[in-house]
């Protein structure tokens, strides 16, 4: 195809002109603007662009005229960031129009849209128009099928999507607190009286352990939470991610110890290393403390904490390292004036530096117990600066955590502020 006369070719996107050689738009960084070299028809150009002059040998394309200036900036100087204020799904719109990928961002941004993608979760539902009767006469039955999924997916997945998921979700916190109560009063010694027994004894205790009140109710909430996991995994769109997520693994742990411990009462019986297996029984029934987490699908404030720890690891690797590097610093000065030196007086609590690191801990923290405490002047002097230099170093990076606490609080707020208004239309209807 002839793209005109001169030697130029000009590209219009929103408005805004820029103008190439047609050496320069063979081989161009962007896989819509070099295909135009290709085209042999005046039709092959308008399945790129969205208008052609042929005068003017001018190529419109509507698009946002800022996100392409910015994308101008990657062809030029080989780096592409977001657009201040602009949407970060929107401006990867934008690239993938252009025939950009997310690897062609630079790191931070790819951290901005991976959080993006991966934290907004919005459910688009499958819902058509009211069209009349005519429209839902024709609707095929593998649509209703998987409209009938969807809705069963934010029902279990999202508490505030529905009345049913409302109640649902209810039940699901009655349970948890139910077996949080059950595992606390278990830690009584009044309960606790038949782990003193002999083996006969307890291995009797153990068979009976089943149909006391205790017993059923731990059962009942088990099937509970195990028919509840089962479900989700059947409704879930994919299976792999549905095992990876956080929630969904922590699921599991909890619901795993009591299959194995009713299989290791079952197997060891009257065996003489019942003994030994009672201690492995009573760490995988404290590992029930992990339904609590559970209570984060239905509480905004949990959420809030996974989704910034999750977002801020990079800052709390950096809160770690700063305590480290601190500790290994003030540990080794503390035991070398309270128990290195030869003043007469040594501090036997700062024997070794692994010794020291403890007081170290609990002073930077504020915590200070008092266990531990130094003698000398120096050594008190070292003390006070570690708490000073305790308090700074804990400041600094825990204000970037804030502010992604409260960006996350917002934006998880949001969202259920979306399903509960789809809430309120459902209960008025």
């Amino acid at each position: 195809m002839n793209f005109g006369r001169g030697p130029s070719v000009v590209l219009n996107v929103g408005g805004t002109r820029y103008s190439f050689s047609r050496e320069v738009l063979k081989d161009f960084p962007l896989r819509r603007v070099s295909r135009l070299h290709g085209c042999l028809s005046e039709q092959d150009v308008l399945e790129v662009c969205d208008d052609y002059d042929r005068e003017r040998n001018e190529y419109f394309f509507d698009r946002h005229s800022e996100a392409f200036g910015f994308i101008m900036l990657y062809v030029r100087h080989g780096h592409l960031r977001f657009v201040p204020h602009m949407c970060e799904l929107s401006f990867y719109n934008e690239m993938i129009y252009w025939g950009l990928e997310g690897s062609h961002l630079d790191y931070c941004c790819q951290r901005r849209l991976d959080d993006r993608m991966s934290e907004t979760c919005t459910y688009y539902a499958a819902e058509e128009p009211n069209g009349g009767a005519e429209g839902k006469g024709r609707r095929p039955p593998a649509a209703e099928g998987r409209k009938w999924l969807e809705r069963m997916r934010r029902t279990f997945e999202e508490p505030t999507s529905s009345v049913a998921a409302q109640v649902l979700a209810t039940v699901s916190i009655l349970f948890v607190i139910v077996s949080m109560v059950v595992l606390c009063a278990s830690t009584l010694p009044e309960w606790r009286a038949p782990e003193n027994r002999s083996v006969e004894e307890q291995s009797r205790y153990t068979a009976e352990s089943v149909r006391e009140p205790s017993g059923i109710i731990e059962a009942i909430c088990i099937g509970w939470f195990t028919a509840e996991c089962i479900v989700r995994f059947i409704v879930s769109k994919n299976k792999c991610e549905f095992v990876r997520r956080p929630l969904n693994i922590i699921d599991l742990l909890a619901i795993t110890p009591y299959y194995i411990s009713v299989l290791m009462t079952v197997f060891t019986g009257e065996n003489s290393q019942l003994q030994r297996a009672g201690v492995t029984l009573r760490v995988l029934r404290m590992m029930r403390i992990f339904w609590v987490i559970k209570l984060a699908r239905h509480f905004i404030g949990l959420q809030t904490l996974g989704l910034t720890l999750k977002r801020c690891y990079r800052e709390m690797v950096m809160l770690l390292v700063f305590i480290c590097v601190a500790m290994a610093i003030f540990s080794a000065l503390s035991q070398l004036l309270e128990n290195g030196l030869d003043l007469g007086t040594k501090n036997k609590d700062y024997a070794s530096i692994p010794a020291a690191c403890w007081w170290v801990i609990i002073s930077m923290t504020t915590v200070g117990y008092g266990d531990m405490c130094p003698i000398t002047v120096p050594g008190r002097i070292l003390g006070g600066i570690c708490v000073v230099s305790g308090i700074v170093l804990l400041a600094l990076p825990i204000t970037f955590i804030y502010h992604s606490f409260v960006q996350c609080y917002h934006e998880l707020k949001f969202r259920s502020a979306r399903y509960s208004r789809s809430l309120s239309a459902e209960f008025l209807n």
